[in-house]
């Protein structure tokens, strides 16, 4: 049974969650907030901002573990 295939689909859902999770993020970082004067102001993540932090690096560390899986297979089936 080619594992190939079910590697490619679950990295393109992975792909699609980090994409999300990652625009969800945005917290007032555009352009003009570039500009003002309270940007050097550190704020410590709380709450669902931290649980959505969290996961954004686990789903990254997914991402990068199924692309290095799907290269060995790709490998292994030559």
């Amino acid at each position: 049974m080619p594992l190939l295939p079910y590697l490619n689909v679950a990295q393109i859902i992975v792909s699609i969650a980090l994409i999300i999770v990652v625009l969800l993020q945005s917290r007032g970082t555009g352009f003009a907030a570039g500009f003002s004067s309270d940007s050097s102001i550190f704020r410590t993540r709380r709450g669902f901002e931290l649980i959505l932090f969290q996961f954004t690096i686990g789903l990254a560390v997914v991402f990068v573990v199924l692309a290095i899986t799907s290269v060995f297979v790709v490998r292994l089936q030559l």
